[in-house]
């Protein structure tokens, strides 16, 4: 019986769509990749613990991926491989629910298109608690990488592009996972709405640094860390997704200044060349 292999990528916050419904992300390397394989016999299988710490949301996306049919016929063997720290704001979650979204989809032949599969990531996110909104747009920015600007409420891409290849995301993790109430977001909704037509009009920078002050006031994260930052170089910084880490935009000659200004806070600095590839599933 069929094995497959799926790959995709994480991404970082330009746009928060918890005020609004609307969104944006940037696609950086950071990987992930699923492994699934389908034998005869029945239920779901972890191979490995960090399948296994996804259970949930794995399991939520299978039973909207595969077929009833196939599902009560098949026993799923799940291995999952990450490079995404998880809880950071860096989409990991939206990257598992759409690459086993996508697995699936090539495992049982089953002729949906990408949106289709993100629609069932989405979906299950939801279901499984994992997001609020179902977090289209960062599915969006995991499986086709580069800029994307969504409307989440209508699961509809408003723009994509891609990236300039010379940029990397200098991403600094808190040692802290403390973050502020997300739903207090929605206080500042004109703000995030203005940074959202910033970048619908691929002003991704400016758009990137609005959210960024707007979150950080309201999510408790030091917003001079961003002035610093730029000021060494970054075209833009923000926190990502709901925190607690923080994502700084940079040319690669830039970058190294850059990770020095994160250099006196209480973390590690990891840094990721944007990503413009799009995910990919093969037979193994």
């Amino acid at each position: 019986m069929p094995k497959v292999r799926a790959v995709m990528h994480g991404a970082v916050s330009i746009v928060n769509a918890i005020a609004t419904g609307k969104g944006a992300t940037l696609g950086i390397s950071l990987q992930v990749e699923a492994i699934i394989e389908a034998t005869a016999g029945t239920g779901i299988f972890y191979e490995n613990k960090e399948s296994s710490r996804s259970s949930r949301l794995i399991k939520s996306v299978i039973e909207k991926a595969v077929p009833k049919n196939d599902l009560q016929n098949s026993k799923l063997t799940i291995s999952l491989k990450s490079e995404i720290p998880s809880g950071y704001g860096l989409k990991s979650s939206s990257a598992i629910s759409s690459i086993v979204s996508l697995a699936c989809a090539k495992l049982f032949k089953s002729q949906i298109n990408d949106l289709e599969v993100l629609r069932h990531g989405v979906e299950a996110s939801i279901e499984s608690k994992v997001s609020i909104t179902g977090a289209f747009d960062d599915a969006c920015g995991c499986y086709f990488g580069g800029f994307v600007v969504t409307d989440n409420y209508n699961q509809k891409i408003v723009k994509a592009e891609k990236a300039p290849e010379d940029l990397s995301a200098v991403i600094f993790i808190p040692r802290s996972r403390k973050r502020g109430n997300i739903r207090k977001l929605k206080v500042l909704d004109g703000v995030f709405a203005q940074a959202w037509t910033l970048a619908s009009n691929s002003d991704y920078w400016n758009a990137m640094l609005l959210n960024g002050l707007a979150t950080s006031t309201i999510l408790h994260s030091d917003p001079r860390i961003l002035t610093s930052v730029v000021e060494a170089g970054a075209l833009a910084a923000s926190v990502s997704g709901n925190g607690p880490s923080i994502a700084a935009i940079a040319k690669k000659e830039n970058v190294s200044s850059v990770r020095r200004a994160f250099s006196s806070l209480n973390g590690t600095t990891t840094v990721s060349p944007i990503n413009n590839q799009k995910a990919e599933v093969y037979e193994v």
